[in-house]
């Protein structure tokens, strides 16, 4: 018994990692992967069954990781960035939310035949598209800014809305709250009451707390992130003794007081739970799906294949086109956004908990509500993973798919270098804080961004217009680094390049730590002053398409810069002496080289 644990843990820890490599490796949606393995072990190969290895413990266990995800959203919840987002996002949510939940009750309870109750809490479960879903498949699509913001925010809303609903609902049914009129008003609306209080007291009241000791420096570093997950733990455990479904309450609110507290080292401990989130949702996904009991499975009838469909291609685009009549929203964002809503780990988590709760308590169709709510999960996963790209490209609500370059520091050979790239067919962003310097680029035509790369605001907007790499370019070394430093754990960190800072402080021990800042863009000597001395004596940057002569001379010409390679399928190459292995340019590639103007 004990070594079917091991073997069991061990294996979904491996195949939930293998999972997500393979999707970052071929830009797969992962939950799909993480899905179908759990169904591979579980009902398919039968090798895998978490309740029965783990007994009593394994639905604990689920409520405690489903809350460390739910606090995670709750901490991307910052209120500021909300309003920032629109009108568009918040008809999407509080007029949507309810307007989906009320129309999946109905399609339920008429395409179903499910009573009113279990209609109505599935209803709530299936208005939640979590970020853990929806935030990965962006990251990969290359989105408008303006549509991605909608599903971003609607996901992040949704997240704790949606699982309070479901939480409240869930707590009216247990409490039989249909009875009559005279027993909801003198017992279950009071108690219903107090826990919500309950619930946002210990939401609020621990973040302040956390405000306190960490602003006073009452809490070392190295306690930090385990004194949040502990406390989130906490908080969860002692609201679910008050009322079941309380405790996602009270995290997901101490998750969004600590977002909006403003509390300073809180992004770096964000991006800390962000990777145990990562690992979190991997094996949840493969558990939850493995103890599905092929019965369970053979439950999936027409009646609910039919509730499926309703759900997919009425009930949401319905509840969108209700919720966004009147606004300046175009048809075709219309379309998408009703299309694209993924279900996920909260929706499967609460469903196996209601499902068992239901049933307890007598209901007779508590057993189809995990049927019904896994075939929407499933079918949303795989049909809106894998066409939200292709979609949105028909639809052209996407940026270009190739890789992107944004460069930070606007001078007269940053503009000209983001010239030549874009005209090599390189999408590229030029970045800088004041209007004056990225003038002269907008006068080009060349895409702009003005933002504080080191404040949230900027990552975010970098974030909306997706780079794939980044180039540093300011006059001060050290600002480059940090913002390097800073954007590396997100965009990888083989991915963020800087002029040099003098050769000096690239001394492997006694220089600039490598964490601390960029790859070096070409060689140790290629520090700001050069480069906009060369722009002064009449240097620019041009794009020569390679040869089998000029491509063996790449890097290796003292009369030319070489900066990078642009390949023909599309890909990048920048230099840099830090690589192990240098950029080799093959014929038909560009290369993008600095050079006097007899050699331009």
């Amino acid at each position: 018994m004990q070594y079917d644990i091991l073997i069991g843990i061990a294996s979904t820890f491996g195949a939930g990692m293998l999972a997500q490599w393979v999707a970052w490796r071929f830009r797969l949606p992962a939950i799909v992967l993480l899905f179908s393995l759990g169904l591979i072990f579980g009902p398919g190969l039968g090798i895998l069954h978490p309740s029965e290895t783990m007994g009593w413990m394994f639905r604990p266990l689920v409520s405690l990781l489903v809350a460390l995800v739910v606090f995670e959203g709750g901490m991307a919840l910052d209120f500021r960035q909300l309003r920032e987002a629109g009108e568009g996002v918040a008809r999407l949510t509080m007029l949507a939310l309810p307007i989906n939940w009320v129309l999946g009750s109905l399609a339920a309870h008429y395409v179903a035949h499910l009573e009113w109750g279990t209609s109505m809490l599935f209803g709530a479960i299936v208005v939640v598209t979590g970020p853990t879903v929806v935030l990965p498949l962006l990251r990969s699509a290359k989105l408008q800014p303006r549509v991605a913001a909608f599903l971003r925010w609607e996901a992040i809303v949704n997240d704790p809305l949606g699982a309070i609903l479901a939480a409240v609902v869930l707590q009216l049914m247990l409490l039989r709250a249909d009875v009559h009129a005279g027993v909801f008003f003198t017992h279950t609306l009071p108690d219903l009451l107090g826990a919500i209080a309950v619930a946002l007291s210990a939401g609020i009241l621990p973040a302040y707390l956390i405000r306190y000791l960490f602003t006073r420096d009452l809490m070392p570093e190295i306690l930090k992130t385990p004194m949040l997950i502990s406390m989130a733990l906490v908080v969860f455990s002692l609201c679910n003794l008050e009322m079941g479904g309380a405790g996602l309450m009270a995290v997901t609110i101490f998750g969004m007081a600590l977002a909006n507290l403003q509390i300073p080292g809180l992004t770096e401990l964000r991006r800390m739970k962000e990777s145990l989130v990562v690992l979190v949702v991997s094996v949840l996904f493969i558990m939850l799906t493995a103890d599905l009991h092929r019965d369970v499975l053979a439950q999936l009838s027409i009646p609910i294949f039919a509730l499926t469909v309703v759900v997919l291609f009425v009930v949401r685009p319905l509840g969108i086109f209700l919720s966004t009549l009147g606004t300046s929203m175009p048809w075709k964002e219309k379309l998408f956004v009703g299309w694209i809503a993924p279900r996920g780990i909260v929706a499967a988590a609460v469903a196996g908990e209601a499902g068992v709760s239901l049933k307890e308590a007598g209901y007779q169709s508590a057993d189809l509500i995990m049927p019904a709510v896994f075939a929407v999960i499933a079918v949303t996963m795989i049909l809106h993973g894998f066409s939200l790209g292709p979609l949105a490209r028909r639809l052209k609500l996407t940026l270009s798919n190739d890789p992107a370059i944004a460069i930070l520091g606007a001078s007269g050979w940053s503009i000209n270098l983001a010239s030549c790239l874009r005209k090599a067919g390189v999408p590229v962003l030029l970045v800088d804080n004041r209007s004056s310097a990225l003038l002269p680029a907008t006068r080009q035509d060349i895409p702009v961004l003005r933002a504080e790369l080191l404040s949230q605001h900027g990552q975010e907007s970098l974030e909306e217009r997706p780079a794939d790499y980044l180039i540093a370019t300011t006059a001060d070394g050290i600002y480059n680094g940090m913002v390097c430093g800073h954007l590396a754990p997100t965009m990888g960190r083989q991915r963020v390049y800087q002029i040099s800072p003098g050769v000096a402080r690239l001394d492997f021990y006694h220089g600039l730590s490598r964490d601390a800042r960029g790859k070096v863009l070409g060689e140790p000597a290629w520090n700001y002053t050069l480069f906009d001395t060369l722009f002064d004596q009449g240097w620019r940057f041009s794009a020569r398409e390679a040869t089998e002569e000029s491509a063996s001379m790449f890097g290796n010409d003292e009369n030319r810069l070489d900066i990078l390679v642009v390949r023909r399928d599309g890909g990048i190459l920048i230099r840099s002496a830090e690589d192990n292995d240098k950029a080799v340019p093959q014929p038909g590639d560009y290369m993008i080289s600095m050079a006097p103007p007899e050699a331009v």
